[in-house]
């Protein structure tokens, strides 16, 4: 392809997404292909002759679109939203032109140091403590990695390390002999790395590639499934008790689940009772609902992490307008990642790097080549102002609370499971014959207890409503289990979110609840 062929090519790529796009509203959610639908429309082998755009791009129409579920659509909302702007294509399109794997500064001065200065913007717009600038003097600092589950390997890693050398070295053995190193490896078994019952997934998998131990602490429906400094304290407890060392905890800012806030303060000072729990690295998920911290409402939060929290993650590619991947991790000391995270070999010398004044990222994640995320950072940043950003997220919120209101409106179909938080309500249908309900902190209840309880019926008249609303594909939700309870989850949050289509998904919830239950009376 020369460039003529790339400009008419490219010309046609951009009015076929702007066409995309403007179709989205109109498109089934859920696509209706079966598994290995495709293989059989692709040639088994590759093409020995060069193919003309025109004709691929007609298979793009008829191969691949049909296989897309649709996250950009009104109708999505399902998860938590995955938004793509143009400002953020933009970007990744001079990000692919460019194609600097930009591992040291010295690849592409430019990758660095914009990096270095979106991660300060982003800091500022959401109100993080001074800690975690680059300028600061505790050497704190951001870095772009690819998802939560990256950045929470990646510090999982760094905490086992900086766990286990600095009990090493307060045993007087010396770094560099085969003793200290015995004594590092000896020490790796007994270290359990923490998390909620409500924490994503990602932790125990990032135990699981730390090679260590990890262990889930349960709440409660009461806290609204919030880990408590009391429910945290009684883990620790027991890991005193069994001889093994809690070097690692994840909190929740928005759980999976439900949205779920741990009570960060409670927890901080719980760590500060006993020595070794001070030196339990503390790592803030808030990959979805730390968006709402660059709204005034919402900043309150953040000031919990001006102490005791070594990393705070959230992810611009959820609900902050960049396309994925943009996931912002902050650290408290950047030395906590370089000092364990920096091989380098002779290749990777260079003048700048020996200096010491410049960031080479590659020391601040798992991976070594790195992509210019930060130029879709910057046009998103530049294109919408933080003022525009800002009412986007209020949006969202805004129509989770519409959509709990209908639910709410609805008493005798819907009870709601936790309190509704950063656009995202999770309910269940009533069966026939279950309890009257009440509310209580914002939650239809029916418990004497005043919280919703385990029901089979309700759970399976709940379970059947999620899966025939998403076989018929005019809206896509999803559904979790929590406190023994089976839900559904409805978050609104892209950019094509509107209060007309939270309506109509609410007309077509209770068209479904009640065509089951019909069924089963």
């Amino acid at each position: 392809m020369d460039r003529d062929q790339f400009r008419s090519a490219a010309h046609a790529a951009i009015d076929d997404i702007i066409g995309y796009f403007d179709n989205i509203p109109n498109q089934r959610v859920l696509p209706t292909i079966a598994p290995g639908y495709l293989r059989p429309q692709i040639p088994s082998s590759p093409p020995n002759q060069p193919e003309s755009w025109s004709t691929i791009q007609a298979d793009v129409h008829s191969q691949i679109k049909p296989g897309l579920t649709q996250w950009q659509s009104p109708n999505f909302m399902a998860f938590f939203p995955a938004t793509v702007t143009y400002p953020s294509i933009l970007g990744e399109m001079y990000s692919a032109a460019f194609n600097a794997p930009a591992f040291n500064w010295l690849c592409s001065p430019a990758c660095t140091e914009l990096e270095t200065v979106m991660m300060d913007w982003m800091a500022q717009a959401l109100h993080l403590p001074g800690c975690f600038l680059s300028t600061s003097e505790n050497k704190g600092g951001g870095v772009i990695q690819m998802s939560a589950s990256d950045v929470v390997a990646t510090v999982m890693i760094a905490a086992r390390e900086r766990r286990v050398h600095a009990q090493a070295k307060s045993e007087g053995l010396k770094e560099g002999t085969t003793d200290y190193e015995d004594r590092v490896m000896d020490l790796r078994p007994r270290l359990v790395a923490l998390s909620s019952t409500q924490a994503h997934s990602s932790t125990a998998k990032a135990a699981l590639l730390a090679g260590t131990r990890y262990r889930s602490i349960p709440v409660e429906l009461g806290n609204d499934m919030s880990l408590t400094g009391a429910e945290l304290r009684g883990m620790l407890e027991n890991l005193d008790a069994d001889n093994l060392t809690p070097y690692f905890i994840t909190l929740c800012f928005g759980s999976t689940n439900s949205c779920a806030v741990d009570r960060f303060r409670e927890i901080t000072e719980v760590l500060k009772e006993k020595p070794h729990w001070q030196q339990i690295w503390v790592h803030i998920d808030a990959a979805y609902a730390g968006a709402a911290l660059i709204a005034d409402e919402w900043q309150f939060i953040a000031k919990d992490f001006e102490e005791g929290v070594d990393s705070f993650n959230v992810n611009m590619h959820k609900w902050l307008l960049v396309n994925f991947d943009a996931s912002l991790l902050y650290v408290r000391n950047r030395n906590d990642l370089t000092d364990f995270l920096d091989i380098t070999p002779a290749y990777l010398r260079n003048p700048f790097s020996e200096s010491g004044q410049v960031i080479d990222y590659r020391n601040w994640s798992i991976p070594l080549g790195r992509r210019f995320r930060a130029l879709k950072i910057w046009f998103v940043m530049r294109s919408y102002g933080l003022d525009g950003m800002t009412a986007f997220v209020r949006k969202g919120i805004s129509l989770g609370e519409t959509f709990a209101g209908l639910i709410r409106s609805r008493g005798d179909l819907f009870e709601i499971v936790t309190k509704p938080a950063f656009g995202l309500v999770v309910f269940r249908i009533k069966a026939a014959g279950s309890r009257p309900n009440g509310e209580a902190n914002g939650a239809l209840v029916n418990g004497s207890n005043g919280l919703v309880q385990p029901d089979e019926k309700s759970d399976a008249v709940t379970k059947e409503v999620y899966e025939l609303i998403n076989a018929r594909g005019e809206i896509f939700i999803t559904s979790t289990v929590m406190a023994g309870i089976y839900a559904i989850r409805v978050v609104s949050a892209n950019e094509r979110a509107e209060e007309k289509f939270i309506k109509r998904a609410f007309e077509i919830i209770v068209a479904t609840a009640e065509e089951v239950l019909l069924k089963k009376a």
